[in-house]
């Protein structure tokens, strides 16, 4: 359950696992290329800052995790906020063989906390980048407020937080236009990459807006 008491659980089939909110798929292991994707493009200018600092919004399966770590250096601090202790302790306990490890990567701080909240009390220039798969995009699903973070006040929030030449990369489930203005109306530049759902997919049906100061 998550705090509101809405059902949310962890299916396993064959040694893949998918995380349901009220009945309804949120991601799949084998569905993962978006977020590999995503934290590719979250840090691909900080491969050689050894000490960056790195926020991540939502742990889900670990998968953008997995991708950010691959390309920090061994200095790197990574804060992983996740609004659901149980996705926590699923990825311990169940998706140890996934992603799970690498809750123990010395460089992971994992926060068991709302991003919302997170984001609008955080410290001005404190991250070199913030990367957000928070619920379903800038239309959410899970929790009404993480709307919020999409708002132009969520984009200046996350717009302060970020050092010079900081960027911050938002997952979404589909392209949405009026995001991307509100993104270049508080001063972001903004690129629009599409992302598939599988790597042999045909056609991309996500969106990943990266924003930079």
């Amino acid at each position: 359950m998550t705090a509101d008491g809405s059902s949310i659980a962890l299916y396993e089939h064959d040694g893949d696992y998918s995380i349901s909110f009220k009945g309804q798929e949120l991601m799949h292991a084998r569905a993962s290329t978006s977020e590999l994707l995503l934290g590719k493009l979250g840090v691909e200018r900080l491969s050689h800052d050894a000490k960056a600092r790195v926020l991540i919004g939502g742990l889900g399966l670990g998968f953008t995790l997995r991708s950010v770590l691959e390309r920090l250096g061994s200095e790197a601090v990574v804060d992983v906020v996740e609004l659901v202790p149980k996705v926590v302790e699923w990825n311990r306990e169940y998706l140890r063989g996934l992603n799970g490890a690498l809750l123990e990567d010395p460089r992971v701080n994992i926060i068991e906390a709302d991003d919302v909240k997170r984001i609008f009390e955080g410290v001005s220039h404190s991250y070199d980048a913030i990367i957000l798969d928070v619920d379903n995009g800038p239309t959410g699903m899970v929790k009404a407020s993480n709307n919020s973070l999409y708002s132009h006040r969520g984009l200046r929030a996350v717009r302060k937080m970020l050092k010079p030449r900081g960027r911050a990369a938002y997952w979404s489930a589909g392209t949405d236009p009026h995001f991307k203005a509100r993104i270049e109306a508080v001063g972001f530049r903004v690129g629009v990459i599409p992302a598939k759902v599988h790597e042999r997919a045909k056609r991309a049906a996500y969106v990943i807006y990266v924003a930079d100061t």
